[in-house]
């Protein structure tokens, strides 16, 4: 599933052909991409709105719409696991695996085609008429100014869960996968069955900026394409995963120590960790078997 840097570069690239322009109408090929709105619904809530803005929210594509210079609700995009937004000239063709289209206009521009493209019919396409808002349940954004070393640390201190089920929970912070909790623990030394509340100040920091320079490298390199999957809106895999140290290299040495890169299975997901590198957590006396 797209995680944060593959939804940010999205996001990044549809932006030149979407923002400022005005959607004439919708096609409709899945229903269930709206969320629970009827096609009609969909398309009269949108027509005539102009995209004022395209940015990224955890792992959603939001695109701010307005009336006349007034917020007027936003479309939100989850990419899912085989989601893909591309924008293409008016004339042409429907693309395979197309399930929403908008007819964008801007004036003295070509029209263009916004389509969601979804193999599997996972992802999701709505209109949320309160805008961003629907999205306030979210937790901080890793590179954003709410995520600071003494937030995590006193939001890690609060809880009692194990390292990688807490990071990736979307309401702790917004816009961790498997793929980027795995690369960031192992960068911090920790294993992601270390206790939440058990983590010392230090390695808090590390953790902390773990996040955020994985982050910011996975963007630089326009995310991490592991399957046929994700592509960029302009066709092209991410390269990320050429620089993994532990996602997927079970079996692998590690590239720090040489041991072998282990997997296993923490909260029903595949993790991926050196064991040397990270340290199984000691119990204490309090734990219960």
């Amino acid at each position: 599933m797209p995680e944060l840097p593959e939804v940010e570069t999205t996001a990044a690239l549809i932006r030149p052909h979407a923002e400022g322009r005005e959607i004439l109408g919708a096609d409709v090929d899945w229903v269930r991409s709206l969320g629970g709105a009827s096609p009609d619904e969909f398309t009269g809530a949108i027509r005539g709105a102009t995209i004022a803005a395209v940015r990224r929210r955890a792992k959603w594509v939001v695109m701010d719409l307005e009336r006349r210079g007034e917020p007027a609700g936003a479309l939100l995009c989850h990419l899912r696991m085989t989601g893909r937004l591309v924008a293409d000239p008016w004339a042409e063709p429907p693309q395979p695996y197309q399930r929403v289209e908008l007819h964008l206009h801007r004036k003295g521009d070509p029209r263009t085609r916004l389509r969601f493209l979804d193999v599997r019919k996972f992802g999701r396409f709505r209109f949320a008429p309160e805008g961003a808002a629907a999205l306030e349940p979210l937790g901080p954004e890793p590179l954003g100014p709410d995520f600071t070393v003494d937030r995590l640390a006193a939001d890690l201190k609060a809880r009692r869960r194990a390292l990688k089920p807490l990071l990736l929970d979307q309401g702790f912070v917004a816009g961790l996968g498997n793929i980027y909790v795995d690369e960031s623990l192992f960068l911090s030394g920790l294993h992601p069955l270390r206790r939440s509340d058990r983590v010392p100040r230090e390695r808090v920091e590390r953790l902390h900026a773990a996040i955020q320079s994985t982050l910011v490298a996975a963007i630089e390199r326009e995310g991490s394409s592991f399957d046929a999957f994700y592509r960029t809106p302009e066709g092209q895999p991410g390269s990320y995963q050429h620089l993994f140290r532990v996602y997927g290299r079970d079996g692998q040495p590690c590239t720090d120590c040489g041991r072998t890169i282990k997997k296993l299975v923490v909260g029903q997901r595949g993790t991926h960790i050196c064991t040397r590198c990270q340290p199984s957590p000691r119990p204490s006396r309090g734990d219960r078997p």
